[in-house]
């Protein structure tokens, strides 16, 4: 049978919380963000396989906290790279041929919804892609020097993950070479000529940045 998998990117060092803890294991309602994140994919589909890329020097500190909190869910650990693209092209080394549909997931997102997870495998099983989005409810102004403009916000949208890509399209468009512009998956995807198609996200999804993020997170976990 054809097995799904899931790699979940955590590479943040924790510099912009102002916290020498890396954002990943700082803890929320007695357990790592990190945690939270993979488990949702475990509620999803419990037959998933979880690719966990660290840095290298996290990685010891991931297996104690394993230890700690005693999670025990099943996954490989990778060396992450030195940017999000060679984080995730060191995670897809470890995808085989019997697995059909590949996500990739921001470690940091611990309040996705099962449903949007669902969502996008659903998409990507019939389009090859999926990425959800939501709309910008904001005014937006570009800032460069001492001049400003506004920004039309119509057909803009926020990117969230999982992104999830049937694994042909992913594995072929991660053999490229790596530019800046690679932002997220569905950039290196888009480069190597595929469509993306998307779906509607939620805007509980955020990904941990900054100090305020953490307590928006303890209001719904």
């Amino acid at each position: 049978m054809m097995k799904n998998a899931v790699i979940i990117v955590a590479g943040g060092t924790g510099s912009r919380m102002g916290n020498f803890i890396p954002k990943q294991f700082l803890l929320i309602k007695n357990k790592p963000v990190l945690m939270h994140a993979i488990e949702k994919f475990v509620k999803f589909d419990n037959t998933l396989d979880i690719i966990l890329a660290l840095p290298r020097n996290q990685i010891q500190t991931w297996k104690k906290l394993c230890a700690e909190y005693e999670f025990q869910y099943k996954h490989t650990t990778v060396i992450g790279g030195i940017t999000r693209f060679h984080s995730v092209k060191n995670a897809l080394e470890k995808i085989s041929n019997e697995h059909k549909i590949i996500a990739v997931h921001d470690g940091v997102r611990p309040l996705v919804k099962i449903e949007t997870i669902k969502k996008c495998f659903e998409l990507a099983t019939e389009k090859g892609s999926a990425i959800p989005v939501i709309q910008i409810n904001e005014s937006l102004r570009r800032i460069q020097g001492s001049t400003n403009e506004i920004i039309n916000r119509d057909g803009i949208y926020i990117v969230q993950t999982p992104q999830v890509f049937i694994s042909d399209i992913i594995i072929n468009s991660y053999k490229q070479a790596y530019i800046p512009e690679f932002t997220d998956d569905a950039s290196v995807v888009e480069k190597s000529g595929y469509s993306i198609n998307y779906t509607e996200g939620h805007r509980e999804n955020i990904k941990i940045t900054f100090p305020a993020d953490i307590n928006f997170v303890e209001k719904f976990i």
